[in-house]
């Protein structure tokens, strides 16, 4: 729901706050006044081309700036967090148009394209009225709220479940098929694979191999290094490390009485004495695994050789030769079964279709039973809004049924006959903008606002008509209000009687400059501004008497 509307140097509106709450709220003013600038406002922050001429004389930029509750919009929730533009219960768009024709575009402080903002623009406001980006135009939305009358959404899951299997299985057959005669590719593979299984290839046994080949490669080394450290730790020489440590011992304990501290060191002593005899132990198992065995050494770097050389040869490190071996038994497995999983797949595809299409056709019987409803409640609201003779139709027209369809088995078209012995004709071709927003107040009423759009705004609905229907005019509105935010411009009094909220735009000329102004009107005011809509500049005693019954009438 729109919560707040900012304008600043915004075409003849200085700088202009509104706040807007549930229900219907009406704006009216004087031809010329700027009443429809709020529309123009609205369809900026929905994503319509940018033009100069909305820039205030003498500024050098007009500022948009809208703030949505997202409270009942989860459409635009889900859209915020997938694009990491979410910021809490609330949205914030705002607009800035250069003087130059340039503009730019943030979404809760955070600058995006005019196609961000479209898309997300299209899961709150909705624009009725003269302007052809108003969602009912579009077939898809045409088709959205068929289904939200029909309340299908378990129907069309199951629909596009069906689809999506039936797709799956569509492109494992292309791809199985794609491959042709895969006999010498199972002849090559098996080579392949022969050739890796005949090596040990686990990560932790190449590891070892590696190890065991420096190991065999500085064994001399290693043996000579080994067998000094041997002798100095705790061979028989005077110098061993055992033999120092032990008269050092001695020679403290001989003293330590004068001085406490040399037991600590003598305890210190005694710790390193044991570490230096387990490293002699592990020396001594060291030296006794060490071998200078040529033989030993040349098969191990045979096997090295031949890890080596499959790794270049399948470009892979040698570590990773176990998965590429797991890898061609995989696609093995597959090309020998694929001539059995070709016969198993056509009897699985056509299942798939056959699950589809009868989930289709339960859609489809729901969305023919909702579409005559909604055309003949429609028809009948037409009529009333001073279309007589009009006609609302609901064509739905069958596509492919050799295609899985995510969608259903039919797309829907919106055909209006304006006039009584005319076609019906898509409702995107009508041309008379006032008819055009008449329709789509009945269609909406007709729906109960059923699209999920919270807010909807109607451009001089009620363009052409007067008297009775344009009381019935304001009536569908006010209705349409309990379910949905509805904002609506008009020139009607009977209409903006119908309000629960009512601004006024009066435009004045200063210092030679004319600028609008938008103000909310409380009780008195709304008269005195009803009692104008009905009587013209002079506000007469009968003017006002029939504004103070309008209002009467509606409470």
């Amino acid at each position: 729901m729109l919560a707040h509307l900012s304008l600043k140097q915004f075409a003849v509106v200085s700088e202009a706050e509104l706040a807007f709450g549930p229900g219907l709220t009406v704006i009216s003013g004087e031809t010329g006044a700027g009443k429809s600038l709020l529309v123009d406002a609205l369809g900026l922050l929905s994503g319509l081309r940018a033009d100069s001429g909305v820039v205030r004389h003498g500024a050098d930029r007009a500022e948009v700036l809208g703030e949505f509750s997202l409270e009942d919009v989860p459409a635009a929730r889900e859209w915020l967090v997938a694009n990491e533009l979410d910021e809490e219960d609330t949205c914030q768009i705002r607009r800035v148009v250069r003087a130059d024709g340039g503009s730019r575009t943030w979404i809760n402080g955070r600058p995006v394209t005019l196609t961000q903002l479209a898309a997300l623009a299209g899961c709150l406001v909705e624009i009725h009225g003269q302007h052809e980006h108003q969602a009912l135009m579009s077939r898809p939305s045409q088709l959205a709220l068929l289904d939200a009358f029909a309340r299908t959404a378990p129907e069309l899951e199951a629909v596009a479940a069906a689809a999506n299997r039936w797709t799956d299985l569509l492109r494992e057959r292309d791809r199985l098929s794609s491959q042709g005669d895969v006999s010498e590719r199972i002849d090559w593979l098996a080579h392949q694979h022969a050739e890796l299984e005949r090596e040990t290839l686990e990560p932790e046994s190449i590891e070892q191999l590696q190890r065991d080949h420096r190991r065999q490669a500085h064994a001399s080394d290693l043996i000579a290094a080994c067998e000094t450290a041997f002798a100095r730790l705790g061979g028989d020489e005077n110098e061993s490390v055992t033999r120092s440590l032990g008269r050092v011992r001695a020679e403290l304990q001989r003293v330590a009485e004068h001085e406490p501290r040399l037991s600590q060191v003598d305890a210190m002593l005694d710790t390193a004495a044991i570490q230096v005899d387990e490293a002699h132990a592990l020396l001594d198992r060291v030296l006794s695994d060490l071998d200078l065995d040529p033989s030993a050494f040349d098969s191990i770097e045979q096997r090295l050789g031949r890890l080596h050389d499959l790794a270049r040869k399948h470009r892979v490190a040698p570590e990773q030769l176990a998965a590429q071996r797991d890898a061609i038994e995989a696609e093995l497995e597959e090309l020998r079964g694929a001539g059995a999983r070709l016969e198993k797949l056509d009897l699985e595809i056509e299942q798939a279709r056959q699950q589809w299409r009868s989930a289709a056709d339960v859609l489809g019987a729901q969305r023919r039973s909702a579409a005559a409803t909604l055309a003949e409640a429609t028809t009948a609201l037409i009529t009333e809004l001073g279309m007589g003779g009009g006609r609302f139709d609901v064509a739905l027209e069958p596509v492919d049924a050799d295609k899985p369809d995510p969608q259903g088995g039919e797309r829907v078209e919106f055909l209006v006959a304006a006039n009584p012995g005319q076609p019906p004709r898509p409702l995107r071709k009508v041309a008379s903008g006032g008819e055009l927003s008449r329709i789509s107040l009945a269609i909406e009423v007709a729906a109960l606002g059923l699209d999920a759009v919270p807010t909807m705004v109607f451009d001089e609905v009620d363009s052409g008509i007067g008297g009775g229907v344009a009381e019935i005019v304001g009536q569908k509105l006010r209705a349409l209000g309990a379910s949905r935010q509805v904002l609506c411009v008009t020139h009607l009094p009977q209409v903006a009687a119908q309000g629960h909220a009512h601004y006024r735009v009066s435009k004045a000329a200063s210092e030679g400059v004319t600028q609008s102004q938008v103000k909310l009107l409380d009780g008195k005011q709304r008269q005195e501004e009803l009692a104008r809509m009905l009587g013209g500049v002079e506000l007469t005693p009968e003017a006002r008497a029939a504004a103070r019954r309008l209002l009467r009438d509606v409470d």
